[in-house]
């Protein structure tokens, strides 16, 4: 595969000061490449600003997520949507199917938008609708499927842990390994411990057997220095890191979560922080930094 790192070498927007005269665009597009766009939804619309991904196939789209805002006037994804698949196919009402990495709901929020959209399906949030969908049945979470878009063939993990419907998506187009919130350069909330050490082995297993030119999750949240994060809830983040992740830095997570997984807490590494089953505790400093944040904005 050629070497694809200009493809993200992107100035990402990232919100903007508090009171600033101009505004970011509700969605920032990036074109990887003619048929994969990475969108990434504005913090001055959401603060968790999250990636979302469109794969175009010769019969058919993929969307992953649609973001956290349900409103069309605040975020106006669907149409977005549409016109990016008019650009590029020519029919703004181009077969769409609307998947999630998984169901949290900065995730799943715009789905609406897409219900009365013709010739397009929506996955459901749950293990049984993604189960069954893209075919996985008694083999969940273990193992691969392949989900066609005509000419483009994905292959589709499950990858439980964060949340028990979370799915990973490897596109051999791109090389790029998506991994939702499992994997990110952020706060990673591992909910149940077992089945997120568990993903992480097979992510590392598959991406050790496959071409992976980047890892891409949904969130930024670490600066640019090393084992620093952005407090929840930041609406402007000048300085963040890159959103890609290397195969070794993906190694590193799941060398780092099984060297933490007797103590939980909150494991802070240079690229990442590992929550491992998080008390309320770490849960409420957590957000009580956030909030003085948000004061000193004032």
């Amino acid at each position: 595969m050629n070497d694809t790192t200009s493809a993200l070498d992107v100035e990402w927007n990232h919100g903007t000061p508090r009171r600033a005269r101009t505004a970011e665009p509700k969605i920032q597009i990036h074109w990887y490449d003619e048929r994969t766009a990475i969108l990434r939804q504005s913090k001055t619309v959401n603060y968790e600003a999250p990636f979302l991904y469109l794969l175009i196939g010769d019969e058919r789209a993929l969307l992953l997520d649609t973001g956290a805002t349900a409103d069309p006037q605040l975020f106006p994804l669907r149409a977005t949507v549409d016109e990016l698949l008019a650009q590029r196919t020519g029919d703004a009402a181009y077969p769409l199917v609307v998947a999630h990495s998984h169901g949290h709901n900065d995730h799943v929020a715009a789905d609406p938008q897409f219900a009365d959209r013709p010739a397009t399906t929506i996955v459901g949030h749950d293990v049984d609708a993604v189960r069954e969908f893209f075919g996985f049945g008694a083999s969940w979470p273990v193992g691969s499927v392949f989900f066609e878009l005509g000419g483009r063939e994905l292959t589709v993990l499950g990858s439980p842990g964060h949340h028990r419907a979370a799915i990973t998506i490897h596109d051999p187009r791109t090389g790029i390994l998506l991994t939702g919130d499992t994997v990110l350069p952020g706060r990673l909330y591992a909910f149940d411990y077992p089945a997120f050490l568990a993903t992480l082995d097979r992510l590392v297993a598959f991406a050790e057997e496959h071409e992976v030119s980047h890892v891409l999750g949904c969130h930024v949240e670490m600066r640019s220095e090393p084992g620093r994060d952005f407090p929840i809830g930041a609406g402007h983040q000048p300085g963040e890191r890159a959103p890609q992740l290397t195969v070794a830095q993906l190694t590193q997570v799941r060398d780092a979560a099984h060297a933490v997984a007797a103590r939980r807490g909150v494991h802070r590494f240079d690229d990442f922080l590992i929550y491992n089953q998080p008390r309320r505790l770490d849960m409420i400093k957590l957000v009580a930094r956030g909030l003085a944040h948000k004061a000193l904005r004032r």
